[in-house]
């Protein structure tokens, strides 16, 4: 049963919000760039725009976004780390406006990553366009999350099981939860008019998490890289209301850069990858 009706133009100012600060951290994210250094980008990004870190000071989180290095799945802190080449980064980001919430997350390559390492990326990606075609109404969590690790199993990977998707709006987290597993037809029902936030953690080996000292960050136990995608939807009576739409934003920037590279190039013939 929906709680209230959202607010779609606050969720649509706030999503764009949070997009634009995803596409510009992946942009940045670059050998020697701290960690710090992103955050606080990110900050006045946000606040420029008239929105507020949903992140910073929630539950006493220090940063204004999660930046979680290689085996960091999620809810790492920004330190004076410095990004190295052939990292994995996955920024976590959540913008509120007039009291309604978005959040989102992409992961990056930092320099060139091995091919392992891609791979674990590209998958992601394409779970959560899978988890998508599945957040409708007449669907369950457990629909989203059978065909989530359905997928990502097939290609060899590892589903993460203690971090899960979830309800948002007026609060940042809301019922229902939302897994990237289960079984078909189980869970929660998606109605019409839900905001969710979706968001498939997967690793190249084991799902098992452990907890660094700092009391926040999740990494995976065996060591091996994770990845990490998010967006927050609304589901309508088809396709669901893209708030975040991160990964497409930067397809789009890039797409546009090769037009643009390959158009100057024929014109000159001595020129020769978005909580």
């Amino acid at each position: 049963m929906l709680k209230r009706k959202p607010n779609v133009e606050a969720l649509k100012e706030s999503g764009r919000i949070t997009t634009a600060v995803l596409v510009r951290l992946s942009k940045e994210a670059k050998p020697g760039v701290t960690e710090q250094e992103l955050d606080t980008l990110a900050e006045k990004m946000i606040r420029d725009a008239g929105g507020t870190p949903a992140f910073l000071g929630h539950q006493g989180f220090p940063g204004s976004v999660c930046i979680s290095v290689n085996d960091e799945i999620v809810h790492g802190i920004p330190s004076d780390r410095k990004l190295q080449e052939g990292d994995l980064v996955s920024f976590d980001v959540g913008v509120k406006i007039d009291g309604w919430y978005t959040d989102a997350a992409l992961t990056a390559e930092v320099g060139t990553v091995s091919k392992e390492v891609r791979h674990l990326r590209l998958v992601t990606n394409q779970s959560l366009e899978i988890a998508l075609k599945e957040a409708r109404p007449g669907r369950t969590t457990g629909d989203l999350g059978a065909a989530v690790q359905k997928y990502v199993e097939s290609e060899g990977l590892g589903v993460i099981r203690d971090c899960v998707g979830h309800g948002i709006g007026k609060k940042l987290h809301e019922d229902p939860s939302i897994p990237n597993f289960g079984t078909a037809g189980e869970g929660a029902g998606f109605k019409e008019g839900m905001v969710v936030a979706i968001e498939p953690m997967v690793t190249l080996g084991d799902y098992a998490l452990t907890q660094a000292p700092d009391k926040w960050t999740l990494k995976t136990a065996d060591g091996r890289p994770g990845s990490h995608v998010e967006e927050t939807v609304m589901i309508t009576d088809g396709e669901p209301l893209r708030f975040t739409p991160a990964q497409a934003a930067l397809a789009s920037e890039k797409a546009d850069d090769t037009l643009v590279n390959a158009t100057h190039s024929d014109e000159t013939s001595e020129l020769s990858e978005g909580f």
